[in-house]
Protein backbone atom coordinates (compact mmCIF):
# COMPACT_ATOMS: atom_id res chain seq x y z
CA UNK A 1 0.00 0.00 0.00
CA UNK A 2 2.36 3.00 -1.55
CA UNK A 3 -0.84 5.39 -1.29
CA UNK A 4 -1.48 4.78 2.36
CA UNK A 5 -4.90 3.61 0.60
CA UNK A 6 -6.37 1.04 -1.22
CA UNK A 7 -9.14 0.24 -3.23
CA UNK A 8 -10.22 -3.83 -2.38
CA UNK A 9 -12.99 -4.05 -4.68
CA UNK A 10 -10.53 -3.04 -7.42
CA UNK A 11 -7.81 -5.98 -6.63
CA UNK A 12 -10.85 -8.35 -6.52
CA UNK A 13 -11.87 -7.00 -10.15
CA UNK A 14 -8.12 -6.83 -11.75
CA UNK A 15 -7.54 -10.61 -10.46
CA UNK A 16 -11.28 -11.86 -11.62
CA UNK A 17 -11.03 -9.59 -14.88
CA UNK A 18 -7.66 -11.31 -15.60
CA UNK A 19 -9.22 -14.72 -14.90
CA UNK A 20 -12.12 -14.65 -17.02
CA UNK A 21 -10.36 -13.27 -20.04
CA UNK A 22 -8.21 -16.41 -19.87
CA UNK A 23 -11.30 -18.68 -20.06
CA UNK A 24 -12.12 -20.48 -23.09
CA UNK A 25 -15.78 -18.61 -22.78
CA UNK A 26 -13.85 -14.87 -23.26
CA UNK A 27 -11.20 -16.06 -25.16
CA UNK A 28 -12.98 -14.21 -28.45
CA UNK A 29 -12.84 -11.26 -27.03
CA UNK A 30 -10.38 -8.71 -27.59
CA UNK A 31 -7.64 -9.23 -24.72
CA UNK A 32 -5.20 -6.06 -25.54
CA UNK A 33 -4.98 -3.47 -22.79
CA UNK A 34 -7.07 -1.41 -23.48
CA UNK A 35 -10.37 -3.44 -23.45
CA UNK A 36 -8.67 -4.81 -20.13
CA UNK A 37 -8.95 -1.54 -18.68
CA UNK A 38 -12.26 -0.15 -20.02
CA UNK A 39 -14.11 -3.77 -18.93
CA UNK A 40 -12.42 -2.82 -15.56
CA UNK A 41 -13.04 0.64 -15.23
CA UNK A 42 -16.96 -0.42 -16.43
CA UNK A 43 -17.34 -3.04 -13.65
CA UNK A 44 -15.91 -0.86 -10.88
CA UNK A 45 -17.99 1.98 -11.99
CA UNK A 46 -21.19 -0.81 -11.47
CA UNK A 47 -19.58 -2.04 -8.51
CA UNK A 48 -19.05 -0.05 -4.65
CA UNK A 49 -15.79 0.81 -3.29
CA UNK A 50 -14.22 -0.75 -0.26
CA UNK A 51 -11.03 1.44 0.57
CA UNK A 52 -8.95 0.70 3.03
CA UNK A 53 -5.30 2.08 4.96
CA UNK A 54 -4.29 -1.38 6.73
CA UNK A 55 -3.21 -4.56 5.94
CA UNK A 56 -5.35 -5.61 8.13
CA UNK A 57 -8.32 -3.67 6.88
CA UNK A 58 -7.60 -5.26 3.40
CA UNK A 59 -7.56 -8.47 4.72
CA UNK A 60 -10.93 -7.89 6.44
CA UNK A 61 -12.57 -6.63 3.32
CA UNK A 62 -11.27 -9.41 1.07
CA UNK A 63 -12.93 -12.12 3.05
CA UNK A 64 -15.93 -10.01 3.16
CA UNK A 65 -15.33 -9.90 -0.82
CA UNK A 66 -14.22 -13.54 -1.20
CA UNK A 67 -17.75 -15.77 -0.58
CA UNK A 68 -19.68 -17.48 -3.46
CA UNK A 69 -22.55 -15.04 -3.42
CA UNK A 70 -20.26 -12.08 -3.53
CA UNK A 71 -17.99 -13.07 -6.28
CA UNK A 72 -20.65 -14.27 -8.36
CA UNK A 73 -22.62 -11.20 -8.11
CA UNK A 74 -19.13 -9.14 -8.96
CA UNK A 75 -18.41 -11.41 -11.62
CA UNK A 76 -22.55 -10.77 -13.05
CA UNK A 77 -21.05 -6.83 -13.53
CA UNK A 78 -17.98 -8.22 -15.20
CA UNK A 79 -19.63 -10.36 -17.77
CA UNK A 80 -21.61 -7.57 -18.32
CA UNK A 81 -19.07 -5.27 -18.90
CA UNK A 82 -16.86 -8.04 -21.24
CA UNK A 83 -19.31 -8.35 -23.73
CA UNK A 84 -20.36 -4.41 -23.75
CA UNK A 85 -16.21 -3.55 -24.69
CA UNK A 86 -16.30 -6.53 -27.12
CA UNK A 87 -19.64 -4.92 -28.48
CA UNK A 88 -18.41 -1.97 -28.82
CA UNK A 89 -14.54 -1.23 -28.13
CA UNK A 90 -12.73 1.70 -28.60
CA UNK A 91 -10.13 0.74 -31.07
Amino acid sequence: MNKGYVNVMEEVVVTLVNVLMMSPDYQTFCNCPKCRNDIVALSLNTLPSHYVTTDDGRKMVFEQLNTKENLNWINKRIISAIHLVGKYPKH
